[in-house]
């Protein structure tokens, strides 16, 4: 007695009109919940995931989908899809790209895509620079231990004339095929690793390796405005690919180091410039050094201990970008430790001159404690 197929539509758990991304998403669901691979050894699982890409099968194929609308499970007699037989490799070519970031290269077909030569490795390369240079930008000589290809074998790690043979394992190809239960299953080639070939005679200059250990010695322009992690990527300036394959890409990570005087607060500089009480009382007009050269800042009377001043475009320049930040200058009023006998009786003469809270236009600070607690 055969069990009645359940609707395509059911199975998916999808409207009749939907479109082929709902589609898509519905079965990529129920495969990844189903895959055998997920649930070894249970069967029911296996049929589920059987009946998902089936529905599947039907439903993203339009010819298949116009007859199933119409007349049912009945339509598709005569089409290929009287019954699950197994994959049908024009329909399913895309499942690769459906289940690609779990199962990599599952469902291999005629009509699924090679894997292109491999991109050779990215190289990191850690560099130092001085604070006034992560201001300035500097064009920075560097030497890159990496890889470079053969110049007798050009990379292959044989002999040019005759050293490659075909990989007997895959014939050429880079893949192998087999059979899992219900899956046509692609992968990689386990004799020439994806290459196709097999060294016969490997290359004299480079023992088989392919490529040589070198410095490279390169430039590279650092803009101003870096800091600490900023990368910098040179394009093909990594390790180089197998034969065909593109190089890899060169990141210059920087580390700023830091400066005694000036701390970087994203685009803005901070500096603390000490002035001693009579300054502070008296105002004055002192000069600082900045990376710009001297600037002439005016201390008003009367400034407070933590006052600061602000700078305009005196900061870190932006990246990519004409504008800058702005220098921060934070007052330290000092009061001396030590004091000699006439500024100590100069202090003391102040005192007896001064009002007990240094403002006699305010209400003092014990007065206004018993105002508010009295």
């Amino acid at each position: 007695m055969s069990v009645a197929k359940r609707d395509y539509y059911e199975v998916l758990s999808v409207t009749r009109d939907c479109d082929d991304q709902m589609l898509k998403s519905a079965y990529r669901k129920l495969a990844l919940q189903y895959h055998p691979d997920r649930n070894p050894g249970d069967h029911h699982a296996e049929e589920k995931f059987k009946e998902a890409a089936e529905a599947y099968a039907v439903l993203s194929d339009p010819q298949k989908r116009a007859a199933y609308d119409r007349f049912g499970h009945q339509g598709l007699n005569g089409m290929g899809q009287g019954g699950f037989q197994g994959f049908d490799e024009t329909t399913f070519g895309d499942f690769g790209d459906i289940l690609g970031d779990l199962f990599g290269d599952i469902f291999g077909s005629r009509g699924g895509r090679r894997r292109g030569p491999q991109r050779g490795e990215d190289i990191r390369y850690d560099l130092e620079i001085s604070f006034e240079d992560s201001m300035r930008g500097i064009a920075a000589d560097l030497q890159i231990p990496r890889r470079e290809a053969c110049s007798k074998c050009q990379g292959t790690g044989a002999e040019p004339n005759g050293g490659l043979i075909t990989c007997s394992t895959c014939n050429g190809r880079g893949e192998v095929m087999y059979q899992q239960s219900f899956l046509a299953i692609r992968k990689t080639c386990p004799s020439c690793g994806g290459r196709g070939k097999l060294i016969r005679q490997a290359c004299t200059q480079c023992r088989g390796e392919g490529y040589h250990r070198i410095e490279k010695k390169l430039k590279v322009n650092i803009p101003a405005g870096v800091d600490t992690g900023t990368r910098l990527r040179l394009s093909n300036e990594g390790n180089p690919g197998p034969p065909g394959g593109q190089p890899g890409d060169l990141y210059v990570v920087l580390r700023v180091r830091e400066h005694p005087i000036f701390e970087r607060r994203e685009n803005d500089l901070h500096c603390t410039l000490p002035i001693n009480v009579a300054q502070a009382a008296l105002g004055a007009e002192i000069d600082i050094e900045t990376l710009d050269g001297p600037q002439k800042i005016r201390v008003p009377e009367g400034t407070q201990a933590g006052a600061q001043f602000r700078l305009r475009s005196l900061g870190v320049p932006h990246l990519d970008s004409r504008a800058r930040g702005d220098l921060y200058v934070h007052l330290d009023v000092q009061v001396p430790k030590k004091l000699t006998r006439e500024q100590r009786r100069l202090f003391e003469e102040l005192r007896n001159h001064l009002p007990a809270d240094n403002a006699p236009h305010e209400k003092g600070f014990f007065q206004k404690f018993r105002e508010l607690f009295g």
